[in-house]
């Protein structure tokens, strides 16, 4: 771990020794959005456009704890994840019920891989709600911390039963990777955040992190202003990875203290070779039974296949296609959203999802 205090550049671009690997692929981070898939469903059953844009901050603070600390509970200290290949996939879903309609489905492709960047799309059709985004990380080292740039953004789509439809461009928080002199890195949520809806109303969260004398661990500050004035802003503050309250009132308004539900996905042996279980099935299994020159062998090989892919790519003058986004230089609702809150930087690229996933 100290060896990488030395490191400087794009540590995405490291090769990492399997000891300080998670067993699970980066193409699976996009199920954290939707661990809590009734916060997600309840979206659409706001009554009004300040109802509905607090019930995407209550969701959006729910997914913090399962995207930023799940690693920490579940494997002792946060662990690199594996790096996915072009064109590995993640399919996944959380079953229909009584709170939440329908089925809530997941769709995830590995669209870039120098540099990693991951697209997903997660929608409840019975409720009319979607999420549609992609991620990409930029690390340096400043004062023995990993400092992790998010880049990338979701858009939220609500259709109404009016048949109007909502918009939230959601801009994702900075990450501070601490711990690793001691061997035990952990994350901290960093700067602002923020969410702004079609109709005006835009959340601002602020990160609070522990200090070296002061501060609690994962501290927020969420602020939900009004499009006009005359309506007094709802302010959240709390810890995101336990409960936070509305300051105003006083009552709870998220709390992520009970059990999530992870989401659901096929057998191994029914899978396709490029989804993610599968192609890292043996390096997975080499990480969480200590076996870790197994784990480097199987992860080497992969790792092989895809550089000879890629040069038998370049040798036929053929680039890999995409299966279910499709790239686009500048996103016009980013751009939109973007403006109403001075978003930085003014445009962004993104991937227009295909509607041809196994869920259509």
């Amino acid at each position: 771990m100290k060896s990488l205090a030395g490191f400087t550049g794009d540590l995405s671009a490291m090769t990492a020794p399997p000891f300080i690997l998670s067993p699970t692929s980066l193409t699976e981070f996009p199920a954290y959005w939707c661990e809590r898939p009734e916060l997600f469903a309840a979206i659409a059953d706001g009554k009004t456009e300040q109802a509905r844009s607090l019930a995407v901050l209550k969701w959006f603070i729910s997914t913090l704890k399962g995207q930023y600390t799940s690693r920490n509970e579940s494997m002792g200290s946060e662990k690199k994840p594996l790096n996915p290949v072009l064109g590995e996939l993640f399919y996944g879903y959380w079953p229909a019920n009584e709170a939440r309609g329908g089925k809530t489905t997941l769709v995830v492709e590995q669209v870039s891989h120098h540099p990693p960047i991951t697209a997903y799309r997660i929608e409840n059709t019975a409720k009319g709600v979607t999420l549609t985004g992609h991620n990409a990380q930029k690390t340096s080292f400043s004062g023995g911390s990993i400092i992790v740039k998010q880049v990338g953004h979701a858009v939220l789509t609500v259709s109404l039963p009016s048949g109007k439809t909502e918009e939230y461009l959601i801009t994702l928080p900075r990450l501070r990777i601490d711990g690793l002199w001691y061997g035990s890195p952990y994350i901290e949520l960093a700067e602002t955040s923020s969410i702004q809806s079609s109709t005006g109303w835009l959340s601002t969260i602020e990160y609070k992190g522990k200090g070296y004398f002061s501060g609690k661990s994962h501290s927020f500050k969420a602020t939900l202003s009004p499009p006009t004035h005359g309506t007094a802003p709802t302010v959240i503050e709390g810890t995101w990875h336990t409960t936070s309250k509305d300051v105003n009132s006083g009552a709870v308004f998220h709390d992520v203290t009970s059990p999530k539900e992870e989401v659901t996905v096929a057998p191994i042996e029914e899978q396709g070779e490029w989804e993610s279980r599968k192609l890292w099935f043996g390096v997975a299994k080499g990480i969480r039974e200590g076996d870790f020159e197994t784990a480097a062998t199987f992860k080497g090989k992969i790792e092989n296949d895809q550089r000879q892919r890629r040069r038998d790519e370049v040798a036929a003058n053929k680039t890999w296609e995409l299966k279910h986004f499709r790239y686009i230089e500048s996103d016009p609702v980013y751009e939109r959203l973007g403006r109403l809150f001075k978003a930085n930087p003014p445009t962004e690229d993104a991937y227009v999802y295909l509607n041809n996933g196994p869920w259509s």
